[in-house]
């Protein structure tokens, strides 16, 4: 386990809004991008998609629905190192799924995200030997 604590930092919060047909993941990701954020993640989001594209839990390929979709959560770790976000949606009936966000997760309506940026943290991706995967590197700035 890897615990950095920072008691003394203040975190720094960013407010966005995504319109119709704007594509979740790919807007996040160009976001990240184009504010040079290091270390961040996802505080809440509200808003709808017509389109999931989720990949469930140990499935290798992702589920893509059209549907009208309430977005219950969004949460995410974000830096131009490598973003990772998991999403739980609720559908016309109240039944929610949840997985791993890749592109394809249109907008309905809106997506009205709140970013907590984290600037005495860097946020890295490096290759896990247990897992296979690359994941979460913490590091001080």
């Amino acid at each position: 386990m890897v615990l950095i604590a920072e008691g003394t930092t203040t975190m720094q919060a960013i407010a966005i809004r995504l319109q119709p047909q704007q594509d979740l993941k790919r807007e996040l990701d160009q976001f990240v991008a184009q504010q040079q954020l290091t270390a961040a993640c996802v505080l809440t989001c509200v808003g709808s998609l017509s389109q999931i594209a989720l990949r469930f839990a140990n499935q290798p390929n992702a589920t893509v629905q059209q549907g009208h979709f309430e977005i219950v959560s969004l949460t995410g770790v974000m830096s131009i190192h490598g973003c990772h976000y998991h999403m739980a949606i609720a559908d016309a009936k109240g039944q929610v799924l949840g997985g791993h966000v890749l592109e394809g997760c249109l907008i309905y309506t809106t997506a009205e995200i709140v970013i907590g940026v984290l600037p005495h943290l860097l946020f890295k991706r490096q290759p896990d030997l247990v897992t296979g995967y690359r994941e979460l590197a913490i590091e001080e700035r």
